[in-house]
């Protein structure tokens, strides 16, 4: 079942996604990049509000491939007492490098690669994704100008991804300034969750959620609101 993941930057911001019956609870600063993170002491409000309610993520921000910063950010964002961990891969070729460097933080934190399709297909990644022991994958967008990820991937190339993923034990999202609109063509290839920011805000990603798109794309996904199954990995051991 399809979840919806509301990315968020504000305690004002989770009550809404919280109230509208959102799966996930994603802290994200979207004026600071692709992958903003908020300040770890936003981050821990957040969860604090959120009580385990649903599970809380949060990105690390759009850092450079340096594994031993990588691996401070994982630990101080863990600290705050989030669920998940979203780090990003934006360079191809120290791609593999990171991941290998963070196999000692995956036995201890659930991480979320996330990948962006306007940079590179990281598909040939997913069998050390999983052997390293990352929790999941995520396909987003990069440069938000660059345009909709159903614009940069076909849904056939999409659907393989999602089961390639999930063949191999992990969970797997699809974001990157998509919009109401794709949801019921993305329904049928059955990832974890569908990511959203723009899309539920008044205006640019920039700006405040709004209640009412919340409430929409709420409307549109199946209704998952069990935070001990959301988002749990394909297997049962690794």
């Amino acid at each position: 079942m399809t979840g919806l993941l509301a990315s968020i930057c504000s305690v004002e911001e989770a009550t809404i996604a919280l109230h509208a019956g959102a799966d996930i609870i994603d802290c994200k600063d979207p004026s600071r990049g692709a992958l903003g993170a908020l300040d770890l002491d936003r981050i821990a409000a957040i969860v604090d509000y959120v009580n385990g309610e649903r599970p809380v993520s949060a990105t690390l921000g759009d850092l450079p491939p340096n594994p031993k910063r990588i691996q401070a950010a994982v630990r101080n964002t863990a600290d705050c007492g989030v669920d998940y961990i979203k780090l990003g891969l934006f360079d191809e070729p120290t791609a593999a490098s990171c991941i290998r460097a963070l196999e000692e933080e995956c036995r201890h934190n659930q991480l979320i690669a996330v990948c962006f399709a306007d940079r590179f297909d990281p598909t040939p990644l997913l069998p050390l994704l999983s052997t390293q022991g990352f929790h999941g994958v995520m396909i987003d967008t990069a440069e938000k100008q660059n345009g909709r990820l159903t614009d940069l991937w076909t849904l056939d190339r999409l659907g393989r991804f999602v089961d390639q993923a999930q063949l191999l034990g992990l969970v797997c999202g699809l974001a990157g300034r998509l919009t109401l609109d794709d949801i019921p063509s993305l329904l049928p290839l059955n990832a974890d969750y569908l990511g959203f920011r723009s899309a539920l805000c008044v205006a640019d990603r920039a700006s405040r959620v709004d209640h009412e798109a919340m409430l929409r794309a709420r409307d549109a996904l199946p209704l998952r609101h069990d935070a001990a199954t959301t988002l749990m990995p394909h297997r049962a051991t690794r």
